[in-house]
């Protein structure tokens, strides 16, 4: 969280995004998951991949999405009463927050530090510049985009007022500061039998002393067909990487000195193992690329369900990480693997420091056809080993109890 690369990376859900770390070491990692208004810390134990549950806290709301001050003494997360059925809020809610903790470097434990800041609708995102001097808010419905500056104490203050009228486009799903560019994904809606398609963008805009301008509106065929979700940025090379939720596809835009991209994407990648015959309710999911910019990670998810005698079982679909090896000259991401989660919805998913674990959290249990009968996949978190060739190997799971809510965030931090 020193840099840009750290900000980027170091808490994901993911990626959030976010995450990156200095390799090495025995600085203790922490690793934090929500259930509906719980924020739980693990000790992570890298060698074995294993997770010790140490404590929790309890926000004002079920958890949207966290993000860590540079300085890894905060950590903000954002959360929000809106009412949400799988994947999708179908009440909008009244209550929506961010709230401010301290971070105990020894322990990992979370103290407030303050009271919650209020916002005016669900905040889905939520991430921090490279300097840590401001914290940007995301916001699906309304689609739009607030800037609040981050005091002395670490406290973020009310939304600055922006004097000029911003593209926020249609359903915002992330917000990510770089360099002296703001970036705000929104995804658009897929049509309906009684409303036509919602186009998507990928907008920019330049940002100064907490004001943001237009900048560009990257929207190839006008928006329509065009569905992102969430990107990150490669370390080194200047490309930037999108998991594109609609279209069930990795797409790769290229970087100009002036921060804006290229107005078609210079790679695009099914992210399915049979991109023909998908399920319905597919759809992509969090994407990271590694600290090192040799790989990137996409999931793949679908809770999608049909009624069987009053329950709701699931249709099937893909779970799985999409690996891809990137070139190191040209960018080009090459798939490699598609690695099998025993899970469903992979909402979020995180990489640890030294790049040796990749861990995702599903959203939520699920029933499956089994035999003549039915059985119960839970929801739970997912630890897999990463290999030197960028593949990854399962190693266990967790089984999580999600009565309280849903899991829609996770991520780790390294204190070193």
């Amino acid at each position: 969280m020193l840099n840009r690369r750290d900000a980027t990376l170091l808490l994901a859900a993911a990626a959030v995004p976010g995450l990156a770390w200095a390799q090495g070491a025995a600085a203790p990692t922490f690793f934090y998951a929500s259930t509906g208004p719980d924020l739980t810390l693990y000790h992570l134990d890298v060698a074995q991949a294993v997770l010790n549950r140490k404590s929790a806290v309890i926000l004002p709301a079920n958890i949207q999405y966290a993000w860590p001050h540079p300085s890894k003494k905060y950590l903000y997360v954002a959360s929000s009463n809106v009412t949400v059925s799988g994947s999708l809020a179908v009440k909008p809610g009244t209550k929506h927050y961010v709230t401010t903790f301290a971070v105990n470097a020894a322990d990992g434990t979370l103290t407030p530090t303050g009271p919650a800041l209020q916002l005016n609708s669900r905040p889905i995102y939520i991430s921090v510049d490279e300097a840590g001097h401001y914290l940007f808010a995301a916001y699906n419905n309304p689609s739009n985009v607030s800037v609040h500056r981050i005091g002395a104490n670490g406290l973020p203050g009310d939304a600055i007022r922006q004097r000029h009228k911003l593209d926020v486009g249609i359903f915002a799903h992330q917000v990510r500061a770089s360099h002296a560019a703001v970036i705000l994904v929104t995804r658009g809606n897929d049509a309906t039998p009684t409303t036509p398609e919602d186009p998507g963008a990928i907008k920019l805009f330049r940002f100064q002393d907490g004001q943001l301008t237009n900048l560009q509106s990257v929207a190839p065929g006008r928006g329509l067909g065009f569905g992102p979700r969430h990107l990150d940025f490669h370390p080194r090379l200047p490309f930037v990487y999108v998991s594109m939720e609609r279209e069930r596809q990795l797409q790769v835009f290229e970087r100009n000195p002036d921060g804006a991209l290229t107005p078609e994407p210079v790679f695009t990648r099914d992210l399915l193992k049979d991109s023909r015959g998908h399920k319905p309710g597919q759809v992509s999911g969090p994407i990271h690329v590694s600290a090192d910019g040799r790989f990137v990670y996409v999931a793949n998810r679908n809770s999608a369900t049909a009624d069987i005698a009053g329950k709701s079982v699931s249709t099937g679909g893909e779970n799985n990480i999409a690996v891809f090896a990137i070139d190191a000259k040209s960018g080009e991401p090459t798939l490699i693997q598609h690695a099998d989660i025993p899970a469903f919805d992979v909402r979020t998913f995180t990489i640890d420091s030294t790049g040796q674990l990749l861990i995702t959290a599903s959203t939520e249990p699920m029933l499956v056809h089994q035999g003549t009968g039915l059985a119960t996949v839970s929801a739970s978190l997912g630890l897999f080993r990463i290999a030197r060739d960028g593949k990854l190997a399962f190693a266990r799971k967790l089984d999580i109890d999600t009565r309280t809510g849903n899991q829609i965030w996770s991520g780790t931090l390294t204190m070193g």
